[in-house]
């Protein structure tokens, strides 16, 4: 995992360095310096060698001079823009001595962007109110002409923390070409919307991994959000054993013309490695089932009362429910009863509309439970945590505290929250990219792959990490074209590469 801090995390980091007396701030800046330009050398080997920086008044401007400073010292013409002089002492000192080899612009033409590479050191990660739009203007410009725009942690007009645009509209129709960030990824290189406009993100050593390290495993380093990244070989392999040594899912359907849903959770959950899989269903649906099912198997689940005596087999260790369940008295019954045998359980779709109609149901979430919502189902079960000035990673945190329960909120930045505080983001951009997840079906299949996790044993925060991993690398193995259907056929592909 890598941990994403906030811009006062970072903040912290850097000055218990400095306090420490292990390095000055100039010296940090004369590092960060270098490594976007070695970074931006790195990116454009061909360039015209021309630059223009942003500067602004903090110390993200100061990271400016010293970046205009070392390129003219490899020979690059470089221009410099600062509407606003340097506020901060080391900014200050760092403005000085550019001021000794060059000086500052009094404004930006497109002949001055044109063929140049731009550098946004104009406000980074210390942005708290709107950026005005005479000050964010020359980024724009730079996209009209075609010039490749560089921002240095961050691009000026985004929150580094909440993910939110900080910038009088209309803002930029796209967004850097580059990001170069210190240490570690910010919170809102992973929150969209401001993560759709990082561009290519890379992350530079400044000196500091230990001191990231430490605030992470420090009593307070709950609330340090990871990075869901590629698992470790084997993650996924299985011990030796028989099937019930693998757990047995049980997936509720819905009736007649209803079941696909949970026979793609189904069959998710088989792929990914659980001993067994059940596909409950009303009788009337089980003929039409088992004209789609084999290796699943079937079971006449009439309602509540039938689901209590199913699981009086302790060998039914997870429960998936919502997938094309259906929103009737029949159907919350089949919650309750489900809920109340505290087993790991997922709910999604269906379950997640009755638990936010029916305060009841909510009351018997527990531990054992993951819930899986999208921004629609997630503002229905908590609306008064949608919207306003919360980041989706705080939204989400509290949800999953209030419901007790592990939160999976969806979309392209996924946040997963544990009512322990514990929380990661997986961001589906840049090499992560999967637009073809939008389609019908495909949180189903995510609602499987958690059930089988859990069946296998993984608890409710690492199976829903893991699948959420899972799910987009199956759908970029596949590409264009895909439909929810594909997925699970492309586990053993990806489960292969993991060493499984």
């Amino acid at each position: 995992m890598t941990e994403i801090l906030s811009s006062a995390q970072m903040r912290a980091v850097e000055e218990a360095a400095i306090e420490s007396g292990e390095v000055t701030r100039l010296a940090l800046m004369e590092r960060a310096g270098q490594e976007v330009v070695r970074a931006i050398v790195a990116r454009w080997p061909d360039a015209r060698r021309r630059a223009l920086v942003l500067c602004g008044p903090g110390n993200n401007g100061g990271d400016g001079y010293v970046i205009a400073r070392l390129l003219a010292k490899q020979g690059w013409i470089v221009s410099v823009w600062a509407p606003i002089p340097p506020a901060t002492p080391d900014a200050q000192e760092n403005a000085k001595l550019w001021a000794a080899i060059g000086g500052v612009e009094d404004s930006v033409s497109a002949e001055l962007v044109e063929g140049a590479v731009v550098v946004d050191a104009l406000f980074g990660t210390g942005l708290g109110r709107a950026v005005a739009r005479d000050l964010w203007q020359p980024l724009a410009l730079a996209q009209e002409v075609g010039a490749p725009i560089v921002a240095v942690d961050i691009l000026s007009g985004l929150s580094s923390d909440s993910g939110a645009v900080l910038a009088e509209p209309p803002y930029l129709a796209r967004g850097a070409d580059l990001t170069v960030t210190f240490q570690a990824p910010k919170l809102g290189h992973y929150l969209l919307p401001a993560a759709g406009y990082s561009g290519a993100l890379r992350v530079v050593d400044i000196g500091l991994a230990q001191r990231v390290e430490a605030l992470a495993q420090s009593p307070s380093g709950m609330s340090v959000a990871r990075e869901i990244t590629r698992p470790v070989a084997g993650y996924f392999a299985k011990p030796d054993g028989h099937k019930f040594s693998h757990g047995h899912a049980l997936v509720l359907a819905g009736g007649v013309g209803r079941g696909g849903a949970g026979r793609l959770a189904a069959r998710a959950a088989l792929r990914v490695g659980a001993g067994l899989v059940t596909l409950g269903c009303p009788p009337a649906a089980l003929i039409e089932n088992a004209m789609r099912l084999d290796a699943i198997m079937l079971a006449p689940v009439a309602g509540a009362e039938t689901l209590h005596a199913f699981l009086s087999d302790e060998r039914i260790n997870a429960l998936c429910l919502g997938p094309g369940l259906g929103l009737g008295q029949r159907e919350a019954e089949l919650v309750a009863a489900a809920l109340e045998a505290r087993r790991p359980t997922v709910l999604d779709a269906d379950a997640l509309t009755l638990l936010a109609e029916r305060p009841e149901l909510r009351a018997r979430l527990h531990a054992h439970c993951v819930l899986t919502p999208h921004s629609g189902e997630f503002a229905r079960l908590w609306p008064h945590l949608a919207g306003g000035e919360h980041s989706k990673l705080e939204r989400t945190q509290r949800a999953a505290q209030e419901a007790g329960a592990v939160v999976l909120h969806k979309g392209a930045d996924t946040v997963i929250a544990s009512p322990e505080g514990a929380v990661a983001l997986h961001a589906s951009l840049r090499e992560r990219h999967a637009p073809w997840l939008a389609t019908a079906g495909t949180g189903d299949v995510l609602a499987g792959l958690i059930a089988g996790l859990l069946a296998r044993g993984f608890s409710p925060q690492d199976a829903a990490e893991a699948a959420a991993w899972l799910h987009v690398e199956a759908a970029r193995a596949f590409g264009p074209g895909l439909i929810a259907e594909d997925l699970p056929e492309l586990l053993p592909r990806v489960l292969a590469d993991l060493g499984a």
